[in-house]
């Protein structure tokens, strides 16, 4: 992925010779450390409801952030114009803020060496609007086609491209570019009695369009999400107590991501509010499980060829066969904590300073059989997918809604129920893990994690898991 300066002029009309003036600015009064993050944003959103496009958006953004970091204090600040003596204000600004007596010694900037995970000759971005629309009109009538009870759709489909550009007082010059695009659909529908439930389905990724039109996913989804409205219509109200609960593949790897993820970021752990606080080397959970963040993957809604630091991502095992093996750093953190980083400092755009941030955690496949794990269960819960969920990140402790869930009964899925939450403890749940399937599944593509005010894409996934030991929350 080589930067070449004419990238450069193309996007920001920048040279070397400004960044590293800005650079020295802002190390102008001391400091470990700063790096430019530049950015230019291309967005497009459509919206349909009631089988009309009710919204259509297209805009950019652009701007720049400075940081500054000196021991343990940051300073930041950001311009939205890229004008030379507005960014060597911002630059003499973060200085102020995080002025120490530290000093380095700069260094000349060097192209950073990265993959390319996400070539899209063409971005979604870069398509016609009519195909765009064509795709949302498809889901809609793909949905209401599917059953007479489907009595209104809501459809969406956005995508961006993003233009960064970091630049480091270690000599780091990076160069990426981002695309993203997400169909969505909901589907509602309403029985004889007067009774309304909804389903949904949603997916995408750093694809282009022909991803959605080329796989017929728009006609995917909203089956989908009719399916699973319908599911709803049938279902009873959920029990309620301790029982074992099996997690279905896929997007189940929220509660992975909510429940264990969040807790092993550097910045939580440094600051000793973690439940995994000082436990590297321990064991942790189940000897079955083994769970990855890898930002390394092809196309994947998580990935990224370079963070938001200028570090290349890679593949972090996090807990191996039960035993805690690291944390998910950003620059600040590993500085502070002696380790090296690992490809995991994220910010939501250039307004914000990066945070240590999952990109794709999942749990790697284990030896059983699916079904075997199913039948292996005389009374418990089986859990399709899942809704909102909190969790505290110092006790572990987290609740999670299931939209999809069935009984099961004498090792066989029963009828569908509602209303379904689990109450548990991130490492506890983990530790009460006994079987863990073959087929590991990744989400479609629509997970959205928020830290600190900060919004960015993620991906997750898991395959079928056993919990032996978990709570139900339910009305039955």
């Amino acid at each position: 992925m080589g930067l070449s300066c004419s990238l450069i002029a193309q996007t920001f009309a920048i040279g070397t010779a400004e960044l590293e003036r800005w650079l020295s600015a802002a190390l102008s009064r001391g400091g470990d450390y700063a790096d430019l993050y530049f950015e230019y944003l291309e967005t497009t959103s459509l919206s349909l409801d009631e089988s009309i496009v009710k919204s259509a958006t297209q805009g950019v953004t652009v701007g720049v952030g400075v940081r500054v970091i000196s021991g343990e204090r940051t300073g930041y600040a950001y311009s939205d114009d890229l004008d030379s003596e507005r960014i060597l204000k911002a630059a003499r600004t973060a200085a102020c803020i995080a002025a120490g007596p530290a000093t380095i010694v700069e260094t000349g900037l060097a192209d950073v060496s990265a993959p390319s995970l996400y070539p899209v000759p063409v971005p979604a971005a870069e398509s016609t609007l009519a195909e765009r629309v064509a795709l949302i009109v498809e889901a809609d009538e793909t949905a209401r086609a599917e059953d007479s009870r489907v009595f209104q759709v809501q459809a969406s489909f956005a995508d961006s491209v993003k233009h960064v550009l970091i630049a480091t007082s270690d000599g780091r010059l990076a160069w990426d570019r981002q695309p993203m695009a997400r169909l969505n659909v909901m589907a509602l529908v309403r029985d004889a009695s007067g009774r309304v439930e909804h389903g949904y389905q949603g997916g995408g990724g750093r694809v282009g369009l022909g991803h959605f039109l080329e796989g017929g996913l728009a006609r995917k989804y909203a089956k989908e999400a009719v399916r699973q409205a319908l599911v709803q219509l049938g279902a009873a109200e959920a029990p309620a107590g301790e029982m074992t609960v099996v997690l279905g593949p896929g997007w189940p790897g929220i509660l992975l991501h909510e429940a264990v993820g969040h807790g092993l970021e550097a910045d939580f752990n440094r600051k000793q509010v973690s439940a995994f606080s000082g436990r590297v080397g321990q064991l942790v959970a189940s000897p079955l499980c083994t769970v990855v963040d890898n930002g390394a993957m092809a196309g994947r809604r998580g990935s990224l060829n370079v963070d938001d630091e200028g570090t290349p991502s890679r593949e972090n095992v996090l807990i191996e066969n039960g035993v805690l093996r690291g944390y998910l750093q950003d620059r600040l953190s590993s500085q502070l904590l002696g380790a090296a980083p690992t490809g995991n400092g994220r910010r939501e755009n250039y307004q914000h300073i990066p945070l240590p941030r999952m990109t794709n955690t999942y749990m790697l496949p284990g030896e059983s059989d699916p079904e075997e794990i199913i039948r292996s269960v005389k009374k418990g819960l089986y859990c399709a997918t899942f809704g909102g969920g909190q969790v505290d990140i110092t006790s572990g402790n987290f609740v999670f809604s299931a939209t999809e869930s069935y009984l099961i009964e004498d090792g066989r899925l029963g009828r569908p129920v509602r209303g379904a939450t689990l109450i548990g403890n991130g490492p506890e749940a983990l530790k009460h893990v006994s079987m863990v399937g073959s087929d590991l599944k990744l989400d479609e593509g629509v997970g959205i994690c928020g830290k600190e005010g900060q919004s960015v894409p993620v991906g997750v996934g898991i395959p079928t898991v056993r919990i032996d030991r978990i709570t139900v929350g339910g009305n039955a």
